[in-house]
């Protein structure tokens, strides 16, 4: 069986997080399967897919080279693929335009034609305004053979457009499985507040830069006067670097900004800090999972839903929360830090959370193994 898990890539530690957690259980589930990837475009991932076993699909004239030369060099084609499994985070909406959907309409009608087994991985969905993106969103949901809304909104955005579907499912997101690994140079004492800043805030929303800058620089501020010791993670290696140094500058106090390469590590800098404040999804994720009482700002649906499933919704700010509000809420989370009540509550949720996972994965290794 040989499996290609699509849209995922090293860049964005969310998606990496998702790419090993697949990986993880693939691994563990189907130990003969092997497993692919079409390289990310504008970046050498191959050391990193390397390490991880996978294959190279290619695109275009893969079926131009003999069999045997494109094994010997870890090549595969569209063709040799058994099961395509979708990871995309957050493609399908009208936030992220046409393209996504109606390149995964096109692609659905053919794997199916070549009896493909289609998956779409817990990933946020909608909404679907756009005639274009709902026809093409309509065909996706006709063909694939399970799609995994991640949160309530999400999959009523798709029965929206279909109706209740035996194939339109619910799972959280699947990463809370996965354990993090706290580097050995990690200075727990000096960094114990995350702060975890994200470019899309500025270039997916109408705040400016300006706004969210103040937003963030506010909180850091404010938790160096409450003595929390705060620090910025970068969660992403393209424009987040220059927003953290933004953020620290502004702030007008000394922070470390830490930049870690290797997802599972970053997933341990987050579990080993006292509290989190992001605005990277996946960043909040490996918070919440790991009871670390969190506060997110957001430019979509899934954040709101995230922190309503771990039964916490007040922790989403907006923007233009003003600065005594901001640091009200601030303190509020400082106190939650101390509330056993609180901590035992979250890993409730969490430990819930990781359960619809492992159903979810059940019912993955059925759909991949029929006959």
């Amino acid at each position: 069986m040989l499996i290609e898990i699509r849209k995922a890539h090293f860049i964005n530690k969310g998606a990496e997080l998702m790419l090993r957690a697949i990986v993880d259980q693939l691994t563990r589930r189907l130990p003969d399967a092997s497993l692919a990837m079409i390289p990310p475009g504008g970046y050498d991932s191959y050391p990193y897919r390397a390490r991880l076993g996978l294959y190279q699909k290619l695109e275009y004239a893969g079926s131009l080279l003999p069999s045997k030369f494109r094994r010997r060099y870890g090549l595969v084609t569209d063709a040799e693929i058994d099961v395509v499994l979708d990871a995309s985070g957050f493609s399908y909406s009208d936030q992220r335009g046409e393209k996504s959907s109606l390149k995964l309409a096109r692609h659905i009608k053919r794997w199916k034609r070549q009896r493909k087994t289609v998956i779409l991985m817990p990933q946020a969905f909608g909404p679907f305004t756009n005639p274009k993106i709902r026809r093409a969103m309509r065909t996706v949901i006709d063909h694939a053979d399970a799609i995994y809304a991640r949160e309530r909104l999400s999959y009523d955005y798709l029965t929206g457009i279909a109706g209740e579907c035996d194939n339109i499912r619910m799972a959280p997101d699947f990463t809370s499985l996965l354990p993090g690994a706290l580097p050995e140079d990690f200075d727990r004492q000096a960094n114990r507040f995350c702060l975890i800043p994200n470019y899309h805030m500025i270039s997916s929303t109408s705040a400016d830069s300006d706004t969210y800058i103040d937003f963030l620089a506010t909180c850091a501020r404010h938790l160096h006067e409450r003595n929390a010791r705060p620090f910025i993670l970068v969660h992403e290696g393209e424009k987040d670097p220059w927003l953290a140094k933004q953020i620290a500058d502004r702030s007008g106090v000394n922070i470390d900004i830490i930049q870690n390469n290797h997802a599972l590590e970053v997933k341990g800098i987050i579990g080993a800090s006292n509290g989190v404040i992001s605005s990277r999804f996946h960043g909040l994720v490996s918070a919440l999972s790991q009871a670390i009482p969190s506060l997110a700002t957001g430019w979509s649906h899934k954040y709101e839903m995230l922190f309503e499933d771990y039964g916490f919704p007040e922790g989403v700010l907006s923007l233009d929360t003003a600065a005594s509000e901001i640091k009200n809420s601030i303190d509020a989370l400082l106190n939650h830090m101390q509330d056993d009540g609180f901590r035992s509550r979250l890993s409730v949720a969490a430990e819930t959370q990781k359960t619809a996972s492992i159903r979810m994965w059940d019912e993955i290794e059925t759909l991949v193994n029929r006959p």
